[in-house]
């Protein structure tokens, strides 16, 4: 029998309203001159503007700072600049707000501001990243859970391609899930950043690994995402609804402790070399990578389905996996995430790069199955 160890993560706040402790937790933290980490659309919402409420709007740039440069899908040169921000404004802390974007540029940036001119290439090397600025993680979306995880995706300079910086000492002080920040998510991007969890509960319940912490974790997610997604799709106002979103949105980060699969593997690329949106792109690629799946071990999504609440107890192994993978494909749908890769931009000139970029990440080496390199590319020709 193998060593495991089991690890779970950071003090969380929940509930609409959770906001208003913002204060009193950062003088817990001896945090008084946060910066907050986030994107430029962010700034111009009604989350933003509570935001700065709770902190004092009339002290913004006088006892709290703002970096809002942040891309849709993180690069370097985000991290670099809000390092630079926490330097110049001599910040004592950070509070990264907003999707899975802004929330790792808000983790990675204290990397550098502990070192400067630090080459994240080579972020392996160094094995001492203790001292890093108290974070408090505020997510807008329910998808990645970037709020409790122990690493930021960041596109590095050095490759142009997507990394995983990992390390415990990333992970937040505070996470503060609060519902009411997420009313004003478009359905469009309810959905994505919804699917983006789903994904995370699946492939790590699927994932070969042992944890049944997570196991457990995952599926608990697959339901309360299953019940709860539709109607925050319908109903952003639905608060319940939305906190139970993020809720599941944070368990999928934690049950990926186990690690993920190849929908990852193709999603990143996607990211990285079309600028698609990650939750989007884990939707389009799901429904193949599952049919690849089961058709190699039948009935490894008996227990998903269960979670679905579908009928499947006396199905054959076969048949549960027909059965629950086509919920899963119906869901979808309705979320609008039925289309194409080719129909949000992606090109048949960008297979090559994609399946190269596909192969050399590594979560498609936790997958349920084992894949090949071919089988990377028939799966972006059957999505494309």
């Amino acid at each position: 029998m193998s060593l495991t160890a089991f690890s779970f993560p950071t003090r969380t706040l929940y509930g609409a309203g959770a906001l208003a402790e913002l204060p009193a937790a950062l003088v817990k933290l001896g945090v008084h001159r946060p910066l907050v980490v986030t994107d430029g659309g962010l700034v111009k919402t009604d989350a933003f503007a509570q935001l700065a409420a709770v902190l004092g709007a009339d002290d913004q740039g006088k006892t709290w700072f703002v970096f809002d440069g942040v891309h849709p899908n993180p690069v370097e040169e985000d991290v670099r600049q809000a390092a630079a921000a926490l330097r110049d404004h001599q910040c004592d802390g950070v509070i990264a707000i907003g999707g899975g974007s802004p929330l790792d540029a808000g983790k990675a940036a204290r990397l550098l501001a502990l070192r400067p001119g630090f080459d994240l290439s080579k972020f392996y090397d160094e094995s001492d990243w203790s001292g890093l600025l108290p974070l408090v993680a505020i997510p807008t979306t329910a998808g990645t859970g970037s709020e409790v995880g122990r690493s930021s995706v960041i596109t590095l300079d050095a490759t142009h391609r997507k990394a995983v910086l990992f390390n415990p000492e990333m992970l937040a002080k505070l996470v503060i899930l609060d519902p009411a920040l997420t009313v004003g998510l478009p359905p469009h991007l309810t959905a994505a950043t919804g699917a983006d969890a789903m994904t995370h509960c699946i492939e790590s319940f699927t994932c070969p690994s042992f944890h049944p912490m997570c196991d457990g974790i995952a599926l608990e997610g697959v339901r309360l995402i299953f019940e709860a997604l539709p109607k925050a799709y319908r109903d952003g106002k639905d608060l319940e609804a939305r906190g139970h979103m993020l809720v599941a949105a944070a368990m999928g980060a934690v049950a990926f402790q186990k690690d993920l699969g190849v929908v990852h593997s193709l999603a990143h690329p996607l990211s990285s070399i079309c600028g698609m949106h990650h939750g989007l792109a884990n939707a389009l690629c799901l429904v193949a990578s599952m049919r690849l799946c089961s058709a190699r071990r039948p009935g490894i999504y008996r227990r998903v389905g269960q979670a679905a609440g579908l009928e499947v107890v006396t199905l054959s192994d076969v048949e549960v996996d027909q059965v629950t993978i086509a919920f899963v494909e119906s869901f979808l749908a309705g979320l609008g995430l039925n289309k194409k890769l080719s129909q949000h931009g992606v090109r048949p000139e960008h297979l090559d790069a994609l399946v190269a970029q596909a192969w050399e990440d590594p979560c498609h080496r936790t997958n349920a199955v084992p894949v090949t390199i071919e089988d990377l590319r028939a799966l972006y020709l059957e999505v494309l």
